[in-house]
């Protein structure tokens, strides 16, 4: 895969071979070796609601497993509007203009024409007025003997990669975050709507109390306790409410549309979004090639390494070819302007020269260390990377089947509370027991649903989490999209962009380079 990344990029295709033999036969600096990747042969968890193994593919469309039509809108408007994304992709752009500088560096670095026509005077006004005119032009081309400018093109094409991944990353976090929050409002707005239930039936409790006490056949006490149980109802209402309103917010940043717009597009919800029974969830391999995170710290390695070849070649003496062609004329002594362009006129200066800061190797040899530590300190950033990348996908899986089975205990809490609410009303009604019995079957009802209702959205959110964690979705988008074409075109109106603006390469580099 190392061999592949000047190869795969648009603008690396066989510059090097194009230089003579024997300004690329020396390269100084490690060649880049794929650091061992702390990674375990399979997880841990063992659940049949998690298909592993080989055959067991990561579904790339995720979220579209909930069959939500609202929740997969969200997601396309986030694609197309959400601006960390496009920032994200304006990262790209750079990094490739970046990419052509490295590789112009290959060629002669100093390239300049010159002229100038000037009149002069002795001091005094005395004597005659001299013109004189002169033409040149001038090259420098410090020879890439050691490697270093072709160095520079691996720690470019590298950081391209690193910023592609962060791109995917970006994107997977963007889906991710859209579905949670979603999953978040329709959660909130299930247990609003059962507070409200729950309150009609504090409220119809309270008027059975009241009928009672103004019967004289329960006292006042049964009066209050009904009505704290319905007011501590009533006041969760407005704290969801509160909730839902910042929760449109949160949408309407990543789909960078207004919150008016976000509950229109919410209205007439489903419910809460239910995850599948069964969850592909492959082998702990695939995160190497699938998580954008894990490319991006290894292009990272990949760039810093180059850094050391380029630190390298300065303890090495550098070779340059010069030259200048010009000519110059004057109209002294009956000379003529015109005379400049005469052969006897013209001359020219050209040949090598070289430097070698000889003196220097202290700073030089420090500066090598430098670039080291950082490659060692990039090196273990990856393999930090990898280890939360599989702690990450086990505490998804944990949360995803655990979460489950509990929701399955509150149903059935839910079932009880029920049973036991209706039983308690009837024996109240027929004066077999006290309105205790009545209040802590309501209080034990109102509880469970609620959190039943909770725990149906984690189910969901851990869901999303796991997926997140298996680094799915990003490989369905086209990076060129995350660019409306008014921004293109504002792009190519303001700056001549060439190719840059209208060629997908990027994807090309990204899918070869995640095959391995």
């Amino acid at each position: 895969m190392r061999k592949s990344l000047v190869q795969g990029i648009w603008l690396s295709s066989g510059v090097a071979a194009t230089l003579p033999l024997g300004m690329v036969s020396c390269m100084v600096g490690p060649e880049y070796v794929e650091p061992v990747a702390p990674i375990q042969q399979s997880w841990d968890l063992k659940d049949p609601s998690l298909v592993r193994g080989s055959k067991s593919k990561v579904d790339l469309e995720w979220w579209k497993q909930f069959n939500d039509v609202q929740l997969n809108q969200l997601v396309e408007s986030a694609y197309s509007e959400n601006l960390t994304l496009r920032t994200a992709a304006l990262r790209i752009l750079e990094s490739r203009a970046i990419l052509g500088i490295a590789h112009g560096n290959l060629y002669p670095q100093g390239q300049a024409l010159s002229g100038d026509v000037l009149a002069l005077r002795a001091p005094g006004g005395a004597g005659q007025d001299l013109v004189s005119t002169s033409f040149g032009f001038d090259a420098a081309w410090e020879l890439d003997f050691w490697g270093k400018f072709r160095k520079s093109i691996d720690s470019a094409d590298a950081s391209l990669l690193a910023d592609v991944a962060d791109f995917d990353d970006i994107l997977t976090s963007l889906t991710a975050e859209v579905a949670t929050t979603y999953v978040n409002v329709r959660t909130i707005e299930e247990r609003i709507e059962l507070a409200r239930k729950n309150a009609e039936l504090q409220e119809e409790s309270l008027k059975i109390v009241e009928l009672q006490f103004e019967a004289g056949t329960v006292t006042e006490l049964d009066v209050l306790q009904a009505k704290t149980l319905l007011t501590n109802t009533q006041s969760q209402i407005p704290r969801f409410q509160a909730t839902l309103y910042k929760l449109h917010n949160a949408l309407s940043v990543l789909l960078a549309k207004d919150a008016d717009s976000i509950r229109q597009m919410l209205r007439g919800g489903k419910g809460i979004p239910q995850a599948p029974i069964k969850v592909a969830v492959g082998v702990p391999a695939e995160l190497l090639r699938r998580r954008p995170d894990i490319r991006r710290a290894e292009m990272l390695a990949v760039a810093q390494s180059a850094q050391i070849g380029i630190a390298k070649a300065d303890l090495y003496p550098s070779f340059t070819l010069v030259g200048f062609l010009g000519t110059s004329a004057t109209d002294l002594a009956g000379a003529s302007l015109g005379d400049a362009f005469d052969s006897d006129n013209v001359g020219y200066t050209f040949g090598p020269t070289f430097r070698w800061n000889i003196l220097n190797y202290g700073r030089i040899k420090n500066s090598v260390r430098v670039q080291d530590a950082r490659f060692e300190q990039t090196i273990t950033a990856y393999q930090n990377t990898v280890l939360n990348a599989a702690r990450e996908v086990e505490d998804g899986m944990t949360g995803f089947v655990h979460t489950k089975k509990e929701a399955e205990f509150l149903r059935l809490g839910v079932e009880s509370s029920k049973r036991s609410t209706e039983i308690s009303m009837i024996q109240y009604k027929d004066g077999l027991t006290d309105y205790q019995r009545v209040l802590d079957s309501i209080r034990s009802l109102t509880q469970r649903q609620d959190q039943y209702a909770s725990v149906k959205g984690t189910i969901a959110t851990d869901f999303i989490a796991m997926y997140k964690a298996l680094g799915g979705g990003w490989e369905m988008r086209d990076r060129e999209d995350a660019l409306p074409p008014e921004i293109r075109e504002k792009m190519k109106q303001r700056t001549d962009w060439g190719r840059f603006l209208d060629l997908p390469e990027p994807i090309q580099v990204s899918e070869a380079t995640s095959k391995g």
